[in-house]
């Protein structure tokens, strides 16, 4: 991991600031990820600083951030705050970002995705989503499904979900990816729950896992545009 730097920023949002973190690499990265929680903890939950070092010893900056709220709309609001932050930023002239959101955060990436799509300036700075745990019902509630926002993204989507996730059954998911215009892959983590916790398992090789799976799907959306 040397060579990246963990840096400390306040990002104004309304009346206030979102707590956030940039980990850069070493060299001049011209991609990056924004990355939030999910409804409970923060931005230095285990699984987004192990992905946010792993990337940025990788070349991508990432820039992960706090905002507690159990509201999606709240959160969602953030996020935009987030993006435009980043793309606005002189220290970091990127050609695109990737939202990426673990549980919550990733309906709110979802959702920010598909507002700014909606939008008449709408100029392909965001090059794609990451769900991490995305909650596509509540536990044993299979029949409320929170697919309005996946169905209308355009951009390349990767879910990472656990294949027994009690947010997230299986085919359920399998079956709203299957209506997804957007080009889109799942991989499911071996009876990983919603915390993406598997028996037999330790926290970081599951990590390592997860890890390398979206650094992977990364790279074949960057290195084409690189050639």
């Amino acid at each position: 991991m040397s060579g990246q730097a963990e840096i400390k920023v306040k990002i104004p949002f309304g009346n206030k600031y979102l707590d956030a973190i940039f980990s850069v690499p070493e060299r001049k990265p011209t991609y990056g990820l924004i990355l939030t929680h999910g409804a409970g903890g923060d931005m230095n939950f285990p699984h987004l600083v192990s992905l946010a070092a792993y990337l940025a010893a990788r070349g991508v900056l990432c820039l992960r951030f706090t905002c507690r709220g159990l509201n999606v709309a709240y959160r969602t609001k953030a996020f935009k705050t987030v993006v435009e932050y980043l793309k606005l930023s002189d220290d970091y002239q990127l050609l695109g970002v990737f939202l990426a959101g673990r549980s919550m955060g990733s309906r709110a990436a979802a959702s920010v995705i598909r507002q700014l799509s909606q939008e008449d300036d709408d100029d392909d700075f965001i090059q794609g989503l990451v769900c991490l745990s995305y909650p596509l019902h509540r536990p044993k509630l299979q029949s409320k499904l929170r697919d309005e926002d996946l169905l209308f993204i355009r951009c390349p989507v990767l879910f990472v979900s656990g294949s027994a996730d009690e947010m997230c059954e299986k085919q359920l998911l399998e079956g709203v990816v299957s209506k997804m215009k957007a080009p889109k892959k799942i991989h499911w983590i071996d009876k990983a729950n919603h915390g993406m916790a598997v028996k037999g398992r330790t926290t970081e090789d599951v990590m390592e896992e997860i890890n390398a799976q979206v650094f992977s799907w990364l790279r074949e959306y960057i290195e084409p545009k690189h050639k």
